[in-house]
């Protein structure tokens, strides 16, 4: 594990982490699409154990109880070579978890081959069991790219060209009119369930593979929307900072001169009207301070080491300056107290979830913060009409707001992916008697500070 520093650890993300992060967006398909090939390796395995059982029975009953006169010896080298294969393949795909198309190409002819000697020694075209080529090339067409498919027809189709020209038929009786009552009848009825069977049980399999693997991939790519998102609305917002500077503080000047005029000096209500405006002036000029900052690569400058108790207090107090919270509960169940680092997009994303409850209920608002096995948990409870189901199915996306103005459902929305980026997750339910709840938790070690000790133990 890296080592936590006041400078990094915790470190909320910048315009150049969110970058990064889209590219490992990237990375994380590559690895999914890898893990159902992994998946994809791992179903013929498992079908190439079934393949030599069902050998292993064919030829047992063929001939001990049809009395069919097989080459046992090279029958059984044939399936001995099957078994070392799976072996092999077994304990190579136990390590390697990257499957390329060429390999499970290879491993399907392995599998054609196989089958072809052993039929080659059985009656060749003959014997009933040859349409088990269509189970590969079915398989085939579902796990291999087009041309590798193809490759498979193309040998499977030679193969059996092959043993109709080389090997020698099996010495069964010529009484196919006897219907079920003929052997090969028998053989091709048992071939069709065989094949029915092995193609009902693991092309399901891997469908349920590729579906899992697309929803995946589904949600990678919205996530790398989201980040994109955010980088716009990151570049917007700071230059929309840049631009504020001047008006500000062309204001301020304003008010400083307006409060030394004798019509406001002799006016306690005008006085007090723009010290008020100056605060919230102040106020502003902050925010605008805290963008232009986040926006700097150098995150680390604005990060202070302190304890997770300190921090919140900190940020409720700062919350609470200027909103007009009727009753506000602040319930602490963290002990014992950590170091952490401060940060100023954490202290935002809490302020973001308060903000939004303190809209939906202005007269009460609760918090709750704990820890629970390793992670930070914060509570936000609010006692107003609670989400509308719609919201609810859509929480944290961009513009899901029931407020109907320009902008509504942004600060949930970045909220939910700042905890995303720093491991953690936000959920949100409606309470029976009326009210919302919404609960943020993050990893305890995103922002903790280790000591020395800790950072050795890891």
């Amino acid at each position: 594990m890296a080592q936590h520093t006041a400078e990094q650890a915790g470190k909320p993300p910048g315009h150049g982490t969110v970058v990064a992060q889209a590219a490992d967006s990237t990375q994380a398909a590559s690895t999914i699409t890898h893990a159902a090939g992994h998946q994809n390796m791992q179903q013929l395995i498992q079908l190439r154990w079934i393949a030599v059982v069902g050998q292993i029975t064919t030829i047992s009953i063929a001939s001990l109880v049809y009395d069919v006169a097989l080459p046992m010896a090279l029958m059984l080298n044939v399936l001995a070579c099957l078994i070392a294969f799976n072996i092999a393949s077994t304990l190579r795909w136990q390590e390697n978890q990257v499957v390329s198309n060429g390999e499970l190409l290879l491993a399907l002819l392995v599998d054609v081959a196989s089958l072809t000697a052993q039929l080659y020694l059985s009656g060749g075209a003959t014997n009933p069991f040859v349409f088990l080529y269509l189970l590969q090339v079915i398989l085939g067409a579902v796990l291999l790219e087009r041309w590798s498919t193809w490759v498979i027809v193309g040998v499977t189709g030679a193969c059996i060209a092959g043993l109709a020209l080389f090997s020698q038929p099996l010495t069964l009786p010529l009484d196919h009119a006897n219907g079920i009552s003929s052997l090969y009848v028998q053989g091709m009825l048992l071939c069709f369930v065989l094949d029915a069977a092995l193609l009902v049980v693991f092309i399901t399999r891997i469908t349920d593979n590729v579906r899992a693997s697309s929803a995946k991939l589904a949600d990678l790519r919205q996530r790398a929307a989201e980040e994109e998102h955010i980088i716009r609305m990151g570049l917007l917002a700071s230059g929309a900072a840049h631009e504020l500077g001047t008006p500000l503080a062309t204001l301020a000047v304003i008010l400083g001169d307006w409060k030394r005029m004798p019509e406001f000096k002799n006016n306690p209500e005008l006085l007090g009207d723009v010290a008020e405006m100056q605060t919230q002036l102040k106020r502003c000029k902050s925010i605008v301070s805290g963008i232009l900052l986040s926006a700097g690569e150098a995150r680390g400058e604005s990060s202070a080491a302190t304890t997770i108790l300190t921090f919140l207090d900190e940020t409720v107090a700062e919350w609470r300056y200027g909103r007009p919270v009727v009753q506000f509960i602040f319930d602490k169940r963290i002990a014992p107290d950590f170091p952490v680092v401060s940060d100023s997009t954490l202290k935002q994303m809490i302020c973001n979830v308060l903000d939004n409850a303190l809209e939906a209920s202005p007269h009460w608002l609760r918090l709750e913060a704990s820890c629970e096995q390793g992670m930070l948990v914060l509570q936000v409870t609010d006692a107003g009409p609670g989400f509308p189901a719609h919201i609810l199915a859509q929480f944290g996306k961009p513009y899901n707001s029931s407020k109907g103005r320009p902008g509504g459902g942004l600060g949930l929305f970045l909220v939910v992916n700042v905890a995303r980026t720093l491991g953690g997750a936000v959920t949100a339910h409606n309470l029976p008697q009326g009210g919302a709840v919404v609960r943020l938790t993050l990893p305890v070690s995103a922002i903790e500070i280790k000591s020395e000790t800790q950072q050795h133990d890891y």
